[in-house]
């Protein structure tokens, strides 16, 4: 039986491969065996990424929240329920960005809630 050899497929796939590891360090980039193992890795962390990155800027509103909050005379969560009961729907990113560029509207939107909570 005749010999088959590797052929144009085989050179395609480990190109392909070898492309999306440039730029990876030592023989991640030019040994298609170790860049396969590390492309695999990188799209696991890519993936598990993608949502990780969502949990990551919800927390940080929520700190910068709770910073304008407690200048202001409250507490992340009363300020939350506050907010709540007073009807004013606004999301933890729009409050974020007020509570950095305009502390005179975040105060605003921290009195009322303040008033909703005392009644």
């Amino acid at each position: 039986m005749p010999r088959v050899k590797g052929g144009t497929v085989t050179r395609r796939r480990r190109k392909k491969v070898l492309k999306l590891a440039k730029g990876y360090f030592g023989s991640k980039h030019t040994l298609y065996k170790v860049a396969n193992q590390q492309v695999m890795k990188s799209g696991n962390y890519a993936f598990r990424d993608r949502r990780q990155k969502k949990r990551d800027f919800r927390k940080l509103w929520i700190t910068r929240i709770n910073a304008a909050a407690r200048i202001n005379g409250l507490s992340y969560s009363r300020l939350m329920h506050g907010l709540k009961l007073a009807g004013i729907e606004v999301n933890r990113k729009m409050l974020a960005d007020l509570a950095i560029y305009d502390a005179n509207a975040f105060a605003e939107l921290a009195s009322q809630a303040k008033s909703q909570l005392q009644k």
